[in-house]
């Protein structure tokens, strides 16, 4: 009797399950076109996140809008602005660094960047006289300048954490002699390379003091 009870329970599976597999509904194909477009996404979206990360952590190009850095940067001049180096050491006299400007410079460049060259660190007493800048009483040699400053400043002692910093062009820059110390904090970068214009193609070395 076993064995008669058998064949019915097998054959009664086997047409449950082709009833099982009419039932299931058939996946319909994607149409061709579709697929090539979400990839297409798919590598936009991945390279605008890589570029902003790359933008906001590693590096950034920007370009000099004004004369003040002159005759080391020009109008137009285009720069790449690297943002890893300040991670593992402190900013150092001669560096040139975009940054945002302290509120001392006005409300009007709240939302803009500035580019100028590092000359007083943290604790050292500056002073501009007699056409030259004075870093602890000692003159500081300046080969990169416009013109000799035709101003006086100080002597001040910059403030821990702290910089001073003035335009190449030193008669014609709104820096620190006019608005005071820029906090560290402040500071986007620092300036490495000249991309453009092509014949001036260039690495913006550190000045020898």
């Amino acid at each position: 009797m076993k064995e008669l009870n058998a064949e019915p329970n097998q054959v009664e599976t086997k047409n449950m399950d082709r009833d099982s597999r009419k039932k299931q509904p058939e996946e319909k194909p994607s149409s061709p076109w579709i697929e090539p477009w979400i990839e297409a996404a798919q590598t936009v979206g991945l390279s605008i996140v890589l570029a902003l990360g790359i933008r906001t952590f590693v590096a950034e190009a920007r370009y000099i809008p004004s004369g003040s850095m002159l005759p080391t940067l020009e109008v137009n001049d285009r720069l790449v602005i690297e943002k890893i180096s300040y991670l593992f050491h402190a900013p150092e006299r001669g560096d040139i660094v975009v940054f945002h400007p302290p509120a001392a410079a006005g409300e009007q460049f709240a939302h803009d960047a500035f580019i100028k060259r590092v000359i007083g660190l943290p604790g050292e007493r500056v002073a501009v006289k007699d056409g030259k800048v004075y870093i602890d009483e000692k003159p500081l040699a300046e080969g990169y300048i416009a013109s000799l400053p035709a101003y006086s400043w100080g002597p001040n002692t910059v403030p821990p954490g702290s910089y001073l910093v003035f335009g190449d062009n030193r008669n014609n820059s709104d820096d620190g002699h006019v608005w005071g110390f820029l906090p560290g904090d402040r500071i986007i970068g620092r300036a490495t390379v000249r991309f453009w214009p092509f014949n001036r193609l260039a690495y913006l070395a550190d000045p020898n003091y």
